[in-house]
């Protein structure tokens, strides 16, 4: 069995200056192998939910196994687990090399991976159990938030301490984009994460409603930009020219392809709320930085792709080339798609429907998962020093996963159409052509059943891809070889030459300072000073955070408030803990946009003040079922809540939403709410101390008043009982939604502070 031992001291070649030292490549061989391993845990999962969107029947009517449940599993382990992982190893392994430094610190190496991984499961387990926060790329709940950010502290230690020590002066560009990564993500996580712990494993967002909705995709889009693209062009611009044994095409372009992505991308979250409640500048906004965008993000395609010139003929013989040549396409793709499809009359096709599923697909298997199956490829004989098992094996992958990817997102982008389509058609006499959301819905099942095809392929290569590396595990040496390095290291004197002045002559000052900028030579002293470097990242990341930040949050006309909106009642609130915990955000939408085909289907557009008490807010991006924001209005029968969760096809033949039999057999904890209560009275919700010492008993009350409601529409619920279930819950909350804009308004003595079904 081959050992990873203990690395030699730092040694002094005499008489040379130079000094003797070896990489840690066992932390890379870690998260490496992780890597493969969550990717098929991910990828598995994400073939099981797309099953039940196909035949609701792999739901297997246990509620861990829900399409709702498991939906953030699959996005989590696929984001955070398989890309996560290859992130951590590409940096690991490429940061020695580039920086000529063991990492800084071996045992804060090993934090990481072990925390990382601690996390990860800690992911897999509560997910399941309904432990979420509800926010896209951001479910789990605040204790696991708490360990993301100290482990991630853990690695910006690690990372940015071996660049204190580097023997490499000059900082080259995959680095800057890792430097990039590790900032931004940390700005990110905290303040989209900021709550207020109710529980071991509950909490409540500080922000609520259009606030939260915004700071939502300010960092769910710029996850993508910072985990799932800024760490990939660095890790593309190191593997893709170490395999083709050629240069980086321009290094001028990279350092437009890098500002230009590090300041831009950081605006464009708020496109993913066209036509929602947030502010129109807002969303306007998003949408004018995400067309600029594609410009530097095709800046970085043309820059991977060109790399290749002398080495095209290569790309026909050898798969980890073409991996590359592939990833590097489907960024092109993605990222010229990604701006179209923020123009508002497009967004207003494509929004909520699987057309957002495919374009996020054709990113995260083309883009993110072929170059981390390239990396892996290139770099595990290196970790493993040995040759890979099989380039048959390799190839096949290749070929598997490409048909996969196309299998997968054709089908889906096709849906999508046919959902947007359809949702807006109108007969010859002015009526909805398709009234009944099902019929959207039976239409897609055959472009399900593709994707799964497409899904198990990919997975299938996913599989060779481990069967190779494990195979060629068990051929590495008995012992690792430790390859001593030299190098000297930096002087501390050492000086910069001047910036070069202008060559031009005959010519205005302006024209001279651009000929001085174009010649880069001041972003080569930049490189050369990592804590200016990185100052200069988190001004660009901070300044345009809070260009859009501080004006949603102290201008009070974005969030208009309507005087008949009341914070929800404690069984209210209970089943909207329950709405959030069942994953109902991944199919059901609350947020009816002013459009006439919505309008005509759902009811009243959806306005800001609506959703002051709602934390989090529950918008969605997808409709996989209707909008059940006017639910509350247009449904107001108990008896068919009710049966709709206990079996959905009773209610709505052809449906495939899982049935949820348990809300009708689980007790619910009625004790729990008035500590739920009293949180978001310190939250700034108006429940006076008698509402919360009353919590429990109203809650009680009012579940009563339901079930005899329930009774009184269908009496064989009478011997049931159902008052102290779960489900009462969740209805009356369904009951609640849209209905505070039809409530008079509230009279001078306050009468109203109280909800609906509450007491005032």
């Amino acid at each position: 069995m081959a050992s990873d031992a203990a690395a030699p001291a730092l040694q002094a070649v005499p008489d040379t200056g130079l000094e003797r030292f070896v990489y840690d490549d066992a932390i890379a061989r870690k998260f490496a192998l992780a890597t493969i391993v969550w990717g098929i845990v991910g990828m598995t999962v994400g073939v099981l939910i797309a099953l039940q969107l196909a035949l609701p029947w792999f739901n297997l009517e246990l509620p861990w196994l829900t399409f709702g449940r498991l939906r953030p599993l699959h996005t989590n382990a696929v984001i955070f687990a398989f890309a996560g992982n290859a992130i951590f190893a590409a940096v690991y392994y490429s940061s020695q090399r580039l920086l000529k430094a063991r990492m800084f610190s071996d045992a804060l190496s090993n934090v990481h991976f072990w925390g990382w991984q601690a996390i990860i499961v800690g992911a897999a387990i509560t997910l399941p159990l309904g432990i979420t926060q509800s926010k896209e790329y951001a479910e789990l709940e605040w204790p696991l938030d708490i360990a993301i950010a100290a482990v991630w502290i853990v690695f910006a230690i690690n990372f940015f301490g071996t660049v204190a020590r580097r023997r490499e002066r000059h900082l080259y560009v995959a680095l800057w984009f890792y430097i990039a990564t590790i900032i931004a993500i940390a700005v990110l996580h905290i303040f989209n994460n900021l709550v207020l712990p109710v529980t071991a494993l509950k909490s409540y967002s500080l922000y609520a409603g259009v606030q939260d909705a915004f700071m939502q995709w300010w960092y769910g889009h710029n996850a993508v930009a910072f985990f799932l693209t800024t760490p990939f062009l660095g890790l593309m611009y190191y593997f893709l020219p170490k395999a083709a044994n050629r240069p980086v095409f321009s290094y001028k372009l990279s350092i437009l392809h890098f500002w230009s992505l590090v300041f831009i991308y950081i605006w464009a979250g708020p496109h993913h709320l066209h036509y929602t409640a947030v502010p129109a500048w807002l969303s306007t906004l998003g949408m004018l930085f995400s067309l600029m965008l594609w410009m530097p993000s095709w800046g970085g395609m043309i820059n991977g792709l060109l790399t290749l010139r002398g080495a095209w003929h290569r790309v026909a013989e050898d798969p980890i080339l073409k991996f590359f040549v592939v990833a590097v396409t489907f960024y092109g793709m993605s990222t010229f798609e990604g701006p179209v499809l923020s123009i508002k009359s497009v967004n207003a096709l494509s929004h909520y429907t699987d057309w957002t599923i495919a374009h996020v697909h054709a990113g995260a298997l083309g883009w993110v998962g072929f170059m981390i199956f390239g990396m892996l490829y290139w770099m595990m004989p290196r970790l493993l020093q040995t040759e890979l098992f099989s380039r048959r094996l390799m190839s096949i992958h290749f070929w598997i996963a490409t048909i996969g990817i196309l299998l997968y997102i054709i089908p889906i982008y096709a849906a999508g159409l046919t959902q947007g389509l359809m949702w807006r058609a109108f007969d010859a006499s002015g009526m909805l052509a398709y009234g009944d959301f099902i019929e959207t819905v039976t239409r897609l099942l055959p472009f399900y059943w593709i994707r799964v095809i497409g899904g198990t392929l990919y997975l299938a290569g996913g599989v060779l891809a481990l069967v190779n590396v494990y195979l060629t595990w068990r051929r590495r040496p008995a012992t690792y070889a430790e390859n001593v390095q030299e190098a000297a290291p930096l002087l501390p004197d050492y000086q910069d030459p001047p910036v070069p002045p202008s060559r031009l002559t005959g010519v205005l000052d302006f024209a001279k300072t651009l000929d001085v900028l174009g010649q880069a030579k001041w972003h080569r002293r930049w490189e050369r000073l990592p804590l200016r470097f990185t100052i200069w990242v988190i001004i660009a990341v901070v300044s345009a955070s809070l260009f859009e930040i501080i004006p949603t949050f102290i201008i009070r006309s974005n969030v208009p408030t309507i005087a008949t909106v009341t914070p929800y009642t404690p069984l209210e609130l209970a089943g909207r803990d329950l709405y959030v915990s069942e994953g109902c955000y991944n199919c059901h939408s609350q947020m009816i946009r002013p459009m006439r085909h919505e309008t005509e289907r759902y009811g009243e557009f959806s306005k800001a003040g609506e959703f002051i008490y709602d934390r989090p807010f529950q918008w969605g991006s997808r409709r996989i079922g209707p909008d059940l924001h006017r639910i509350g209005q247009t449904n107001s029968s108990v008896v068919w809540h009710v049966r709709h969760f206990n079996r959905p096809t009773d209610t709505s033949p052809g449906s495939i939403m899982p049935p949820y039999p348990w809300l009708l057999e689980e007790d619910l904890d009625f004790a729990a709410i008035p500590a739920r209560v009293r949180a978001m009275a310190t939250l700034g919700a108006p429940y006076d101390d008698a509402i919360i010492e009353n919590a429990e008993a109203d809650a009680r009350r009012q579940a009563a008043e339901i079930f005899a409601r329930l009774v009184g529409e269908d009496e064989t619920y009478g011997d049931s009982d159902l008052a102290d279930r779960k489900v009462v819950a969740i209805v009356a909350y369904l009951l609640r939604l849209g209905t505070d804009i039809t409530k008079p308004p509230p009279d001078d003595t306050g009468e109203t502070l109280a909800a609906s079904g509450g007491t005032p």
